[in-house]
Protein backbone atom coordinates (compact mmCIF):
# COMPACT_ATOMS: atom_id res chain seq x y z
CA UNK A 1 0.00 0.00 0.00
CA UNK A 2 1.43 3.46 -0.97
CA UNK A 3 1.90 6.32 1.46
CA UNK A 4 -0.81 8.17 0.15
CA UNK A 5 -3.51 5.09 1.27
CA UNK A 6 -2.09 5.18 4.81
CA UNK A 7 -2.74 9.06 4.98
CA UNK A 8 -6.19 8.07 4.58
CA UNK A 9 -6.25 5.86 7.43
CA UNK A 10 -5.26 9.03 9.81
CA UNK A 11 -7.81 9.64 12.01
CA UNK A 12 -9.39 13.47 11.96
CA UNK A 13 -9.34 15.84 14.93
CA UNK A 14 -13.03 15.20 15.30
CA UNK A 15 -12.60 11.39 15.33
CA UNK A 16 -9.49 11.55 17.98
CA UNK A 17 -11.31 14.47 20.15
CA UNK A 18 -14.22 11.27 21.17
CA UNK A 19 -11.26 9.57 22.76
CA UNK A 20 -10.92 9.23 26.40
CA UNK A 21 -7.14 10.54 26.59
CA UNK A 22 -8.43 14.18 24.16
CA UNK A 23 -11.58 13.74 27.00
CA UNK A 24 -8.95 14.52 29.81
CA UNK A 25 -6.72 16.70 27.74
CA UNK A 26 -9.89 18.85 27.63
CA UNK A 27 -10.43 18.38 30.98
CA UNK A 28 -7.28 19.61 32.26
CA UNK A 29 -6.19 22.36 29.65
CA UNK A 30 -9.42 23.20 27.36
CA UNK A 31 -11.11 22.32 24.48
CA UNK A 32 -8.94 25.10 22.57
CA UNK A 33 -5.66 23.88 23.70
CA UNK A 34 -6.25 20.31 23.25
CA UNK A 35 -7.94 20.34 19.88
CA UNK A 36 -4.43 22.38 19.11
CA UNK A 37 -2.16 20.28 20.49
CA UNK A 38 -4.29 17.26 18.52
CA UNK A 39 -3.57 18.83 15.41
CA UNK A 40 0.13 19.89 15.71
CA UNK A 41 0.83 15.91 16.25
CA UNK A 42 -1.44 14.91 13.38
CA UNK A 43 0.82 17.19 11.32
CA UNK A 44 3.97 15.71 12.60
CA UNK A 45 2.02 12.20 12.14
CA UNK A 46 1.41 12.91 8.67
CA UNK A 47 5.01 13.75 7.67
CA UNK A 48 6.30 10.53 9.62
CA UNK A 49 3.50 8.08 7.80
CA UNK A 50 5.06 9.56 4.43
CA UNK A 51 8.15 8.51 5.46
CA UNK A 52 6.98 4.58 5.80
CA UNK A 53 5.69 4.69 9.62
CA UNK A 54 2.82 3.43 10.56
CA UNK A 55 -0.23 5.08 11.54
CA UNK A 56 -1.25 5.44 14.94
CA UNK A 57 -4.38 5.08 16.28
CA UNK A 58 -6.85 7.87 17.46
CA UNK A 59 -6.02 7.30 21.65
CA UNK A 60 -1.97 7.14 20.47
CA UNK A 61 -2.73 10.30 18.30
CA UNK A 62 -4.41 12.06 21.68
CA UNK A 63 -1.67 10.41 24.42
CA UNK A 64 0.68 12.18 22.61
CA UNK A 65 -1.48 15.32 22.70
CA UNK A 66 -2.22 15.08 26.52
CA UNK A 67 1.38 14.36 27.06
CA UNK A 68 2.80 17.47 25.19
CA UNK A 69 0.46 19.49 26.97
CA UNK A 70 1.40 18.52 30.50
CA UNK A 71 4.77 19.39 29.30
CA UNK A 72 4.64 22.63 28.47
CA UNK A 73 2.38 22.99 31.77
CA UNK A 74 4.90 22.07 33.75
CA UNK A 75 6.55 25.53 35.58
CA UNK A 76 9.34 26.86 34.49
CA UNK A 77 10.23 27.76 38.22
CA UNK A 78 10.54 24.04 39.24
CA UNK A 79 11.99 22.71 42.57
CA UNK A 80 15.64 20.75 42.48
CA UNK A 81 17.71 19.12 45.25
CA UNK A 82 20.48 21.71 45.89
CA UNK A 83 23.67 19.37 46.01
CA UNK A 84 26.36 22.08 44.51
CA UNK A 85 27.57 22.27 47.77
CA UNK A 86 26.55 25.98 48.19
CA UNK A 87 24.06 26.51 50.53
CA UNK A 88 22.87 29.51 49.87
CA UNK A 89 23.15 29.48 45.97
CA UNK A 90 22.46 32.44 44.22
CA UNK A 91 21.41 30.49 40.85
CA UNK A 92 18.70 28.31 42.84
CA UNK A 93 17.31 30.70 44.70
CA UNK A 94 19.46 31.51 48.00
CA UNK A 95 17.75 31.09 51.10
CA UNK A 96 14.85 28.46 51.70
CA UNK A 97 12.26 29.85 53.74
CA UNK A 98 10.97 28.33 57.16
CA UNK A 99 7.52 27.32 57.58
CA UNK A 100 6.31 30.20 59.63
CA UNK A 101 7.33 32.35 56.68
CA UNK A 102 5.77 30.23 54.23
CA UNK A 103 2.12 29.95 56.47
CA UNK A 104 2.74 33.54 56.74
CA UNK A 105 2.92 34.07 52.93
CA UNK A 106 0.05 31.62 51.94
CA UNK A 107 -1.84 33.39 54.25
CA UNK A 108 -1.56 37.26 52.66
CA UNK A 109 -2.28 35.36 49.47
CA UNK A 110 -5.57 34.17 50.05
CA UNK A 111 -6.99 37.18 52.07
CA UNK A 112 -7.36 40.81 51.92
CA UNK A 113 -4.91 42.23 54.77
CA UNK A 114 -4.52 45.48 56.49
CA UNK A 115 -1.56 46.34 54.27
CA UNK A 116 -1.60 49.83 54.45
CA UNK A 117 -4.81 50.39 55.99
CA UNK A 118 -4.33 51.39 60.38
CA UNK A 119 -7.06 49.11 62.10
CA UNK A 120 -6.77 51.66 65.41
CA UNK A 121 -8.02 54.58 63.79
CA UNK A 122 -9.31 53.40 60.28
CA UNK A 123 -7.33 55.52 58.29
CA UNK A 124 -4.82 54.98 55.31
CA UNK A 125 -1.67 53.55 57.22
CA UNK A 126 1.97 52.62 55.92
CA UNK A 127 3.51 49.44 55.09
CA UNK A 128 6.69 49.78 56.43
CA UNK A 129 4.81 50.04 60.28
CA UNK A 130 4.60 45.94 60.19
CA UNK A 131 8.32 45.83 60.57
CA UNK A 132 9.33 48.87 61.39
CA UNK A 133 9.47 48.05 65.63
CA UNK A 134 10.66 44.57 65.13
CA UNK A 135 13.65 45.26 63.29
CA UNK A 136 14.58 48.35 65.38
CA UNK A 137 13.88 45.75 68.08
CA UNK A 138 16.47 43.33 66.50
CA UNK A 139 19.07 45.58 65.32
CA UNK A 140 19.17 49.20 68.28
CA UNK A 141 18.30 51.46 65.04
CA UNK A 142 16.12 54.40 65.58
CA UNK A 143 14.13 53.83 62.29
CA UNK A 144 13.81 50.86 59.51
CA UNK A 145 12.80 50.48 55.85
CA UNK A 146 12.84 47.88 53.75
CA UNK A 147 13.01 47.75 49.64
CA UNK A 148 12.75 44.82 47.13
CA UNK A 149 17.01 43.96 47.72
CA UNK A 150 19.78 45.26 49.08
CA UNK A 151 21.22 46.84 45.35
CA UNK A 152 17.97 48.54 45.60
CA UNK A 153 18.60 49.94 49.15
CA UNK A 154 22.17 51.18 48.54
CA UNK A 155 20.63 53.09 45.23
CA UNK A 156 18.04 54.44 47.00
CA UNK A 157 20.18 55.47 49.66
CA UNK A 158 22.92 57.52 48.02
CA UNK A 159 20.07 58.91 45.80
CA UNK A 160 18.06 60.03 48.70
CA UNK A 161 21.23 61.44 50.78
CA UNK A 162 23.51 62.45 48.17
CA UNK A 163 22.08 62.83 44.88
CA UNK A 164 24.43 64.90 43.08
CA UNK A 165 27.17 65.42 45.46
CA UNK A 166 30.00 63.21 46.45
CA UNK A 167 30.77 59.82 48.13
CA UNK A 168 33.75 58.77 49.30
CA UNK A 169 34.53 55.10 49.19
CA UNK A 170 37.52 53.13 49.46
CA UNK A 171 39.15 51.58 46.24
CA UNK A 172 39.72 48.52 48.35
CA UNK A 173 35.55 48.15 48.79
CA UNK A 174 34.24 48.94 45.21
CA UNK A 175 32.96 45.48 45.01
CA UNK A 176 31.33 43.45 42.18
CA UNK A 177 28.02 41.45 43.05
CA UNK A 178 25.99 38.78 41.08
CA UNK A 179 25.40 39.70 37.92
CA UNK A 180 28.36 41.55 36.43
CA UNK A 181 26.84 44.72 38.50
CA UNK A 182 29.25 46.61 40.57
CA UNK A 183 29.24 49.17 43.12
CA UNK A 184 30.74 51.59 41.39
CA UNK A 185 27.71 51.19 37.95
CA UNK A 186 24.59 51.54 41.29
CA UNK A 187 26.47 54.56 42.38
CA UNK A 188 26.29 56.33 39.22
CA UNK A 189 22.67 55.65 38.45
CA UNK A 190 21.96 57.24 41.87
CA UNK A 191 23.11 60.64 40.82
CA UNK A 192 25.95 60.64 43.12
CA UNK A 193 29.93 61.12 42.01
CA UNK A 194 32.22 58.48 42.95
CA UNK A 195 35.05 59.27 44.94
CA UNK A 196 37.82 57.09 45.58
CA UNK A 197 40.48 56.75 48.19
CA UNK A 198 43.68 54.61 49.01
CA UNK A 199 44.40 52.10 47.18
CA UNK A 200 43.58 48.66 46.57
CA UNK A 201 45.25 46.85 49.53
CA UNK A 202 45.39 49.93 51.99
CA UNK A 203 43.12 52.83 52.83
CA UNK A 204 44.06 55.07 55.85
CA UNK A 205 41.96 57.42 58.12
CA UNK A 206 43.79 60.28 56.25
CA UNK A 207 42.39 59.32 52.90
CA UNK A 208 39.29 59.79 54.01
CA UNK A 209 39.49 63.03 55.88
CA UNK A 210 41.97 64.88 52.95
CA UNK A 211 38.95 63.70 50.46
CA UNK A 212 35.84 65.30 52.62
CA UNK A 213 35.12 68.86 51.07
CA UNK A 214 32.01 71.48 50.34
CA UNK A 215 30.62 69.05 47.75
CA UNK A 216 30.58 65.80 49.83
CA UNK A 217 27.14 64.18 50.15
CA UNK A 218 28.03 61.03 52.11
CA UNK A 219 31.14 58.75 53.27
CA UNK A 220 30.16 55.17 52.41
CA UNK A 221 31.88 51.90 53.48
CA UNK A 222 31.21 48.49 51.64
CA UNK A 223 31.56 45.09 53.91
CA UNK A 224 33.60 42.78 51.43
CA UNK A 225 31.24 40.14 52.29
CA UNK A 226 31.97 37.85 48.75
CA UNK A 227 36.02 38.28 48.82
CA UNK A 228 39.28 39.34 51.30
CA UNK A 229 41.97 41.09 50.52
CA UNK A 230 45.17 39.46 52.80
CA UNK A 231 48.64 40.29 53.32
CA UNK A 232 50.15 43.64 53.33
CA UNK A 233 46.65 45.11 53.51
CA UNK A 234 45.20 48.42 55.63
CA UNK A 235 41.30 49.44 56.53
CA UNK A 236 39.46 51.72 58.58
CA UNK A 237 37.11 50.41 60.45
CA UNK A 238 33.67 51.19 60.84
CA UNK A 239 33.86 53.01 64.33
CA UNK A 240 36.96 55.17 63.23
CA UNK A 241 35.21 55.73 60.14
CA UNK A 242 32.04 56.73 62.03
CA UNK A 243 33.99 59.35 63.89
CA UNK A 244 35.38 60.84 60.80
CA UNK A 245 32.21 61.29 59.34
CA UNK A 246 30.63 62.72 62.53
CA UNK A 247 33.69 65.75 62.61
CA UNK A 248 33.38 66.19 58.65
CA UNK A 249 29.42 66.05 59.09
CA UNK A 250 28.15 63.66 56.70
CA UNK A 251 26.48 60.82 57.08
CA UNK A 252 28.07 57.23 57.15
CA UNK A 253 26.58 54.65 54.93
CA UNK A 254 27.43 51.07 56.14
CA UNK A 255 26.64 48.36 53.63
CA UNK A 256 27.12 45.29 54.94
CA UNK A 257 25.97 43.19 51.84
CA UNK A 258 25.16 39.56 53.35
CA UNK A 259 23.78 40.93 56.62
CA UNK A 260 23.56 39.16 59.72
CA UNK A 261 21.07 39.60 63.13
CA UNK A 262 23.24 37.01 65.17
CA UNK A 263 26.51 36.00 65.88
CA UNK A 264 27.53 33.33 64.27
CA UNK A 265 29.60 32.28 66.08
CA UNK A 266 27.03 29.85 68.03
CA UNK A 267 26.59 28.00 64.65
CA UNK A 268 30.48 26.81 64.27
CA UNK A 269 30.63 29.23 61.92
CA UNK A 270 33.28 32.28 61.56
CA UNK A 271 32.25 36.14 63.13
CA UNK A 272 30.55 38.33 60.48
CA UNK A 273 29.53 41.86 61.98
CA UNK A 274 25.94 42.25 63.01
CA UNK A 275 23.94 44.86 62.13
CA UNK A 276 23.34 45.98 65.98
CA UNK A 277 27.20 45.64 65.68
CA UNK A 278 27.06 48.58 62.71
CA UNK A 279 24.60 50.46 64.08
CA UNK A 280 26.46 50.37 67.56
CA UNK A 281 29.69 51.71 65.97
CA UNK A 282 27.97 54.71 64.82
CA UNK A 283 26.62 54.37 61.09
CA UNK A 284 24.62 56.68 60.06
CA UNK A 285 22.52 54.01 57.83
CA UNK A 286 23.46 50.64 57.66
CA UNK A 287 21.73 47.98 54.64
CA UNK A 288 22.03 44.73 54.65
CA UNK A 289 20.32 41.72 52.32
CA UNK A 290 16.92 39.85 53.73
CA UNK A 291 17.27 36.44 51.39
CA UNK A 292 20.76 35.58 52.36
CA UNK A 293 22.10 34.97 56.05
CA UNK A 294 19.08 36.45 57.49
CA UNK A 295 17.02 33.54 56.07
CA UNK A 296 14.22 35.51 54.84
CA UNK A 297 12.70 36.10 50.84
CA UNK A 298 14.58 38.98 48.83
CA UNK A 299 14.47 42.35 50.62
CA UNK A 300 16.82 45.11 51.16
CA UNK A 301 16.84 46.71 54.73
CA UNK A 302 17.98 50.08 55.63
CA UNK A 303 18.03 50.97 59.27
CA UNK A 304 19.83 54.07 61.04
CA UNK A 305 18.75 57.45 62.07
CA UNK A 306 15.23 58.63 62.05
CA UNK A 307 16.12 61.73 60.20
CA UNK A 308 17.54 59.96 57.87
CA UNK A 309 15.14 57.29 56.94
CA UNK A 310 12.32 59.79 56.51
CA UNK A 311 14.11 61.74 54.23
CA UNK A 312 14.73 58.16 52.42
CA UNK A 313 11.01 57.51 52.84
CA UNK A 314 10.09 60.60 50.82
CA UNK A 315 12.53 59.93 47.90
CA UNK A 316 9.55 59.11 44.65
CA UNK A 317 11.85 55.91 44.23
CA UNK A 318 10.81 54.57 47.33
CA UNK A 319 7.57 53.53 45.79
CA UNK A 320 9.26 51.76 43.24
CA UNK A 321 11.25 49.45 45.10
CA UNK A 322 8.81 48.71 47.78
CA UNK A 323 7.49 45.11 48.95
CA UNK A 324 4.58 43.67 48.40
CA UNK A 325 2.16 41.99 50.85
CA UNK A 326 3.49 38.34 51.01
CA UNK A 327 6.89 39.48 51.40
CA UNK A 328 6.18 41.57 53.80
CA UNK A 329 3.97 38.54 55.58
CA UNK A 330 7.21 36.20 54.70
CA UNK A 331 9.67 38.54 56.67
CA UNK A 332 7.68 39.60 59.64
CA UNK A 333 7.79 35.81 60.37
CA UNK A 334 11.41 35.00 59.50
CA UNK A 335 12.46 38.25 61.79
CA UNK A 336 10.04 37.04 64.80
CA UNK A 337 12.34 34.17 64.67
CA UNK A 338 15.42 35.86 65.97
CA UNK A 339 13.73 36.54 69.25
CA UNK A 340 14.39 33.22 70.29
CA UNK A 341 18.23 32.74 68.57
CA UNK A 342 18.08 29.24 70.79
CA UNK A 343 15.69 27.71 68.40
CA UNK A 344 16.87 29.48 65.53
CA UNK A 345 18.96 26.36 64.65
CA UNK A 346 16.18 24.59 64.64
CA UNK A 347 13.41 26.51 62.56
CA UNK A 348 15.22 28.43 60.20
CA UNK A 349 16.62 26.54 57.14
CA UNK A 350 19.60 28.51 56.44
CA UNK A 351 20.98 28.09 59.91
CA UNK A 352 19.77 24.33 60.35
CA UNK A 353 21.69 23.32 57.41
CA UNK A 354 24.26 25.14 57.85
CA UNK A 355 24.89 23.57 61.39
CA UNK A 356 24.51 19.84 60.02
CA UNK A 357 27.11 17.88 61.54
CA UNK A 358 29.46 16.40 59.24
CA UNK A 359 28.96 12.92 60.84
CA UNK A 360 25.28 12.96 60.28
CA UNK A 361 25.71 13.90 56.72
CA UNK A 362 28.41 10.79 56.32
CA UNK A 363 25.76 8.19 57.64
CA UNK A 364 23.66 9.85 54.96
CA UNK A 365 26.06 9.48 51.72
CA UNK A 366 26.14 5.65 53.39
CA UNK A 367 22.83 5.17 53.38
CA UNK A 368 22.14 6.76 49.81
CA UNK A 369 25.41 5.25 48.12
CA UNK A 370 24.25 1.64 47.48
CA UNK A 371 21.03 3.14 46.36
CA UNK A 372 23.13 5.06 43.26
CA UNK A 373 25.62 2.57 43.05
CA UNK A 374 22.60 -0.17 42.13
CA UNK A 375 20.73 2.53 39.54
CA UNK A 376 24.00 3.20 38.01
CA UNK A 377 25.74 -0.31 37.84
CA UNK A 378 28.99 -0.49 36.60
CA UNK A 379 29.27 2.60 34.51
CA UNK A 380 29.97 4.56 37.34
CA UNK A 381 31.76 4.20 40.52
CA UNK A 382 29.96 5.61 43.64
CA UNK A 383 32.19 6.94 46.48
CA UNK A 384 31.54 8.56 49.14
CA UNK A 385 33.58 11.18 50.26
CA UNK A 386 34.69 13.87 52.78
CA UNK A 387 34.30 17.48 51.52
CA UNK A 388 33.80 20.96 52.34
CA UNK A 389 30.41 23.19 51.52
CA UNK A 390 30.26 26.62 50.97
CA UNK A 391 27.61 29.51 52.59
CA UNK A 392 27.70 31.05 49.07
CA UNK A 393 26.13 34.67 48.00
CA UNK A 394 29.17 36.54 48.86
CA UNK A 395 28.89 35.55 52.98
CA UNK A 396 32.04 34.57 54.44
CA UNK A 397 33.83 33.97 51.28
CA UNK A 398 36.92 32.03 53.04
CA UNK A 399 35.00 29.93 55.41
CA UNK A 400 34.22 26.25 54.79
CA UNK A 401 31.68 23.86 56.25
CA UNK A 402 33.04 19.80 56.81
CA UNK A 403 30.47 18.09 54.94
CA UNK A 404 30.05 14.93 53.03
CA UNK A 405 28.09 13.37 50.00
CA UNK A 406 28.86 11.14 46.82
CA UNK A 407 31.35 11.43 43.88
CA UNK A 408 30.08 9.67 40.76
CA UNK A 409 32.80 8.65 38.38
CA UNK A 410 32.89 7.27 35.28
CA UNK A 411 34.70 3.77 35.26
CA UNK A 412 35.57 4.03 31.22
CA UNK A 413 34.55 7.32 29.69
CA UNK A 414 35.37 11.00 29.35
CA UNK A 415 33.58 14.32 30.94
CA UNK A 416 31.49 13.31 28.14
CA UNK A 417 29.91 10.77 30.53
CA UNK A 418 29.92 13.18 33.61
CA UNK A 419 27.74 15.43 31.24
CA UNK A 420 25.69 12.70 30.62
CA UNK A 421 24.82 11.86 34.12
CA UNK A 422 24.19 15.91 35.24
CA UNK A 423 21.81 15.93 31.99
CA UNK A 424 20.37 13.32 33.10
CA UNK A 425 19.89 14.08 36.60
CA UNK A 426 19.00 17.81 35.50
CA UNK A 427 15.29 15.81 33.83
CA UNK A 428 15.20 13.97 36.79
CA UNK A 429 10.84 14.78 38.14
CA UNK A 430 12.43 16.78 40.85
CA UNK A 431 16.29 17.68 39.22
CA UNK A 432 19.48 17.37 40.78
CA UNK A 433 22.28 19.58 40.51
CA UNK A 434 25.70 18.82 41.40
CA UNK A 435 29.05 19.80 40.13
CA UNK A 436 31.88 18.16 38.27
CA UNK A 437 35.35 18.25 39.91
CA UNK A 438 38.63 16.96 39.22
CA UNK A 439 36.85 14.09 36.80
CA UNK A 440 33.41 13.30 39.00
CA UNK A 441 30.17 14.49 39.14
CA UNK A 442 29.91 15.43 43.18
CA UNK A 443 27.08 15.47 45.20
CA UNK A 444 27.48 17.67 48.38
CA UNK A 445 24.65 16.46 50.56
CA UNK A 446 24.68 19.42 53.08
CA UNK A 447 21.03 20.50 51.50
CA UNK A 448 19.96 16.87 51.42
CA UNK A 449 16.82 17.10 54.08
CA UNK A 450 14.34 15.10 51.72
CA UNK A 451 16.27 12.22 51.48
CA UNK A 452 13.34 9.57 50.65
CA UNK A 453 11.97 11.52 47.99
CA UNK A 454 15.99 11.60 46.40
CA UNK A 455 16.19 8.06 46.57
CA UNK A 456 13.16 7.70 44.83
CA UNK A 457 14.39 9.92 41.99
CA UNK A 458 17.47 8.81 41.27
CA UNK A 459 16.01 5.28 40.84
CA UNK A 460 14.25 7.06 37.54
CA UNK A 461 17.25 8.04 36.13
CA UNK A 462 17.74 7.52 32.02
CA UNK A 463 20.44 8.41 30.22
CA UNK A 464 20.19 7.92 26.00
CA UNK A 465 22.82 6.07 24.10
CA UNK A 466 23.38 8.99 22.15
CA UNK A 467 24.23 11.23 24.74
CA UNK A 468 27.86 8.72 25.13
CA UNK A 469 26.76 6.29 27.23
CA UNK A 470 27.04 3.16 24.78
CA UNK A 471 28.07 0.61 27.72
CA UNK A 472 25.80 -2.16 28.48
CA UNK A 473 26.65 -2.48 31.80
CA UNK A 474 24.96 0.77 32.36
CA UNK A 475 22.02 0.17 30.10
CA UNK A 476 21.00 -2.93 32.45
CA UNK A 477 21.90 -0.73 35.30
CA UNK A 478 19.28 1.96 34.24
CA UNK A 479 16.35 -0.86 33.55
CA UNK A 480 17.02 -2.13 37.09
CA UNK A 481 16.86 1.51 38.38
CA UNK A 482 13.93 2.15 36.47
CA UNK A 483 11.73 -1.15 37.48
CA UNK A 484 12.57 -0.92 41.20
Amino acid sequence: MDASANLRDISSVDQILKTAPAAAAIECFGRIAATEAIRAILSETRDKVRQGQEVPSREEIAALAFSRLDANDRPMLRSVFNLTGTVLHTNLGRAILAEAAIDAAAAAMREAVALEFDLKNGKRGERDDHLRALICELTGAEDATVVNNNAAAVLLVLNSLAAGREAIVSRGELIEIGGAFRMPDIMERSGVRLVEVGTTNRTHARDYRDAVGPGTGVILKVHTSNYRIEGFTKEVGARELSGIARDKGVPLINDLGSGTLIDLIRFGLAHEPTVREAIGEGADVVTFSGDKLLGGPQAGFIVGRRTLIETINRNPMKRALRVDKIRLAALEATLKLYRDPERLGERLPVMRLLSRSQPGIIAQAERLAPVMQHVLNNAFRVSVIRCESQIGSGALPLTTVQSAGLALTPVEGSGRMLAGLAAALRRLPIPVIGRIERGSLLLDLRCLEDEESFAAGIRRIALPVEEGFESEAFSAGAEKGNGS
